[in-house]
């Protein structure tokens, strides 16, 4: 099972920060998530960034269990 690890609107949107999702690739893990986390969740990912331990992944890349998927949306500063 892979480690989801979610970061600021995509956190709040699924009302956690951690899951374990056990998927064999990266489109898997965030399909589940979407079926976990509803519309509000599934809108926010269309913007985010997503990354395979710490590297730029594709939904096709592979994941296992000690991997880590991190949902990162764009963030803005001042």
């Amino acid at each position: 099972m892979a480690t989801l690890r979610l970061f600021a609107s995509a956190r709040e949107a699924a009302g956690t920060g951690r899951d374990t999702i056990d998927a064999p690739t990266v489109g898997g893990v965030l399909d589940e998530a979407r079926s976990r986390y509803g519309t509000a969740f599934a809108g926010v990912l269309t913007t985010c960034r997503i990354w395979v331990n710490g590297e730029p992944a594709t939904p096709d890349d592979p994941v296992g269990p000690d991997d880590e998927v991190a949902v990162l949306p764009p963030v803005s500063g001042g």
